[in-house]
C-alpha cells in the first residue's frame, strides 16, 4: 500500500466523518480500536511463534515430524490466519467500504475456526458425540456459505440476463442449477 493511498483514505475519512451520525462515528472508533488491538495481538503471536519454531529447530528441543508438535504448530498458524481475516474484515468496516460486517465473512471465519479445531483435535481423547457435533456444525456452516455464494452468483447474473448479454452457456448453466 503506497503512502498516497493511505493519505487519500485518511483525507476521505476525515471528509466523511462530519457526515456520519454519532452512532456511526462510535462504530468506526470501536472498529478502529479493535483493528489496532487485533494487529498488536497478531504481531505478538507471530513473534512468539517464530521464536518458538526457530528455538525448537536450532536446539533440537522438538521433532517437527512429531504429530503433537505438528498439530500445535499448525493450530497456532491457523489462529493467526483467523485473526488476520477478522482484522481484514474490520478494516473494510473502518474504511466504510462496507457499512456492515457481512454475514458471509463471519461464516467463513467460523469455518476457519472449525478447520483449526479439526487440526488440533486429538482423536484418541475425543468422544464420538463431540465429533458428530463438530461435523454437524461444519456441515451447517458449509451449506450456509454455499447458499450465500449461490445467492450472490444469481444477483450478479440478473442484470446480464435482463440486458440480453448473458452468454448462452451461462444461461444453460443457470437453468440447470434451478
Amino acid at each position: 500500500m503506497s503512502a498516497s493511498t493511505v493519505s487519500e483514505r485518511w483525507n476521505r475519512g476525515k471528509a466523511q466523518w462530519h457526515i456520519l451520525t454519532y452512532y456511526q462515528r462510535f462504530e468506526s472508533a470501536v472498529a478502529l480500536v479493535l483493528t489496532a488491538v487485533i494487529a498488536l495481538i497478531v504481531v505478538v503471536a507471530l513473534y512468539r511463534l517464530c521464536v518458538a519454531v526457530v528455538t525448537a529447530l536450532l536446539f533440537g528441543a522438538v521433532d517437527p515430524l512429531d504429530h503433537a508438535v505438528f498439530q500445535a504448530l499448525f493450530g497456532q498458524i491457523m489462529t493467526l490466519l483467523i485473526a488476520l481475516e477478522f482484522n481484514h474484515t474490520l478494516r473494510y468496516f473502518v474504511t466504510r467500504h462496507q457499512s456492515v460486517i457481512q454475514t458471509k465473512v463471519v461464516v467463513l471465519i467460523a469455518l476457519l475456526a472449525l478447520a483449526r479445531k479439526f487440526i488440533i483435535l486429538d482423536i484418541r481423547e475425543t468422544t464420538p458425540g463431540y465429533l458428530l457435533g463438530l461435523a454437524a456444525i461444519t456441515l451447517t456452516l458449509g451449506v450456509t456459505y454455499w447458499l450465500m455464494n449461490d445467492s450472490d452468483d444469481r444477483d450478479e447474473l440478473r442484470p446480464l440476463e435482463r440486458s440480453g448479454e448473458m452468454h448462452s452457456s451461462l444461461r444453460r448453466a443457470r437453468e440447470w442449477r434451478s
